[in-house]
């Protein structure tokens, strides 16, 4: 077993070594064309030993298999999604495709709803648009269609979705980001939905992307923000062309590709209020409205600073981010450039698609990782408190491997349950041309795991071939949750004009774990999102936050997942309701799901 090792991680550390070795050469010459992404510069393709793209290649013969494609025995491969034409012409074509982890029918199982595109036909009237799914879960590794049953087809040219109990009854609802109008299914509690947006104010007629449920004001019901991205006329889209000085517009690599972001009209972002039979528009009043027409993409609303109420943290496209201080009398400051996080280490904005949150080092803060766009690196940023993040990126290992990829859905989780959160992150080019020129870069990719080392540096995991890491896939959203209930986090992911993958997580440990559902009390939401758990095992004390949205415009397993190392026994479990109750819980066993009820404990 050494030998398998030490040859799978030898030939990845030759990889690293020529991406390293690779990246001095670039031109360091930013792309001045305008219409376009962010970008670092123009870099050397990097290949592997087979002349492959790195994007789409490098795969290891002998390595450990940490994840298997599921996609197939699941049955979830009957869903195809669809987004415009293969060419890609115009950006509205692009970026669909979320993807939601929640159990629907509070069996206790996770079931999968995956977004759908939709096509300039279908916006037209001429064809019927594709539909969004719902799967449930069969309990034995596959799933269902129950979505003509359940009645969220959606029909309309999805984005984005986020889950919660907006009307505390104890079922989990959807929120569905759309361009055009958007919908709130409310779920009835007996495997159906209604639509209620439109009577509940929530409808947002716009381009829609990341949407985060939290509860901003602390009155005990879930408010609802929702990104916004581009201004688009599909009846007048825009087209590559000169300009009157001859400069190239809409140009990647000096060919023309699909317009924008850049050069086109950001779309406002929107925060409502839930005042319980509607919710209210109060964007500008709370100065969350987006006055500087960025382009917005993954959202989350997060306690970043500790002090008990929620601030939110969105991720940009090629513009800069944005994190607001929750006051808490009704408005957020805006502290996206004071606290580090508006750009990276070099003081550049970039196009910024993700966005996951998670302490990763266990020092009590929650971090935060951006994926971002080709020619460039994601953005790892450590909290250091106080509203201050630093961009670690390249100290931490996120930095020279990740160049060559688009990033999009990205998570912290446990794979191996040693009680370090790691990374996960799924690609996808945005420009099919890519695949015509040798850039180093390809259409579809693969994803990425980062392996949390120490707290402060992350390997990049071998992919094996045929293994769960070498699918090679155009993807966007990502989910994570366990859907098999065996202890270890899955990842489920959206992919462009294409079939959804389901990645069964196979990592060989023998550690244990403890997951943990939580149900709020009077003052709470009742999905308690918003709540903060910290377990103590081992000697460490890990956090967890109960997150609506983040990643790509999807939505992850509220249930929260810590992996205990070798450790048999959890000393410590406490939690921090939305409501400000601080509760200290009995743990008396570990390898299990627990449900803890505010004010009532374990209650199984």
């Amino acid at each position: 077993m050494r030998t398998i090792f030490s040859g799978a991680f030898l030939l990845l550390a030759l990889i690293c070594a020529s991406l390293r070795a690779a990246y001095p050469q670039s031109t360091g010459q930013k792309d001045q064309t305008q219409g376009g992404a962010s970008t670092a510069g123009t870099f050397n393709p990097v290949k592997d030993s087979l002349s492959r793209p790195i994007t789409a290649g490098g795969f290891i013969d002998d390595a450990p298999v940490y994840f298997t494609d599921m996609t197939v025995r699941s049955g979830v491969n009957k869903f195809h999604h669809t987004s415009g034409k293969k060419d890609k012409r115009y950006i509205l074509e692009s970026p669909s495709g979320g993807v939601a982890l929640f159990d629907y029918d509070n069996d206790g199982w996770l079931d999968i709803y995956l977004i759908n595109g939709s096509t300039f036909a279908a916006l037209e009237g001429k064809e019927k648009p594709p539909d969004a799914a719902l799967f449930h879960n069969n309990q034995n590794g596959t799933f269902t269609d129950v979505t003509a049953k359940a009645g969220v087809a959606n029909g309309r040219w999805g984005f984005g979705v986020a889950c919660g109990d907006f009307d505390n009854d104890g079922w989990e609802d959807l929120y569905v980001a759309n361009f055009g109008k958007n919908r709130l299914y409310h779920n009835n509690g007996d495997g159906t939905f209604t639509d209620v947006a439109e009577r509940m104010g929530a409808a947002i007629e716009s381009w829609s992307t990341g949407a985060t449920f939290g509860d901003y004001d602390g009155d005990g019901d879930l408010d609802l923000f929702v990104a916004g991205y581009v201004e688009f006329d599909p009846a007048r889209p825009p087209e590559p062309h000169a300009t009157s000085t001859g400069d190239k517009y809409c140009f990647y690599r000096s060919q023309p590709v699909m317009c924008g972001p850049r050069g086109l009209k950001g779309a406002g972002d929107h925060l409502l209020r839930n005042d319980g039979g509607k919710f209210t528009d109060i964007s500008k009043q709370a100065g969350v409205a987006d006055e500087k027409g960025y382009y917005g993409f993954g959202a989350a609303f997060c306690d970043l600073d500790d002090d008990g109420k929620l601030d939110l943290a969105v991720a940009n496209d090629s513009t800069p981010r944005y994190l607001y201080r929750n006051r808490g009398d009704g408005t957020f400051e805006d502290i996206s450039f004071v606290s580090g996080f508006a750009l990276n280490e070099d003081g550049r904005e970039q196009a910024g698609m993700g966005l996951a949150v998670g302490d990763y080092d266990n020092d009590g803060k929650p971090d935060l990782y951006i994926t971002n766009f080709s020619d460039d690196s994601n953005a790892l940023y450590h909290n250091d408190g106080g509203g201050v993040v630093t961009d670690v990126t390249f100290a931490a290992g996120h930095g020279t491997p990740t160049i060559p990829f688009l990033g999009w859905g990205a998570g912290f989780l446990d794979f191996d349950n040693d009680g370090l959160k790691d990374v996960f992150v799924v690609n996808g080019h945005v420009y099919p041309q890519v695949d015509q020129y040798d850039w180093g870069t390809t259409w579809a990719q693969r994803p990425l795991l980062f392996k949390n080392v120490n707290g402060k540096v992350f390997d990049l995991m071998p992919a094996a071939i045929r293994s769960g890491l070498a699918v090679v896939k155009s993807a966007r959203g990502a989910a994570f949750g366990d859907i098999d209930n065996d202890g270890r986090v899955d990842v489920v992911i959206n992919n462009c004009d294409d079939v959804p993958t389901v990645l069964r997580n196979e990592t060989k440990s023998s550690n244990h774990w403890l997951s943990v559902k939580l149900i709020g009390g009077k003052q709470s939401p009742r999905d308690a999102i918003g709540a903060t758990v910290w377990v103590t095992a081992g000697g460490k004390r890990q956090r967890a936050d109960v997150i609506s949205g983040g990643s790509y415009c999807s939505q992850s397993d509220l249930r929260l997942h810590f992996g205990l190392g070798s450790t048999p026994k959890v000393d410590k479990l406490e939690v921090r309701w939305p409501s400000g109750t601080k509760e200290e819980i009995a743990v008396d066993g570990v390898d299990r799901l627990m449900t803890v009820s505010e004010g009532k404990g374990k209650t199984r």
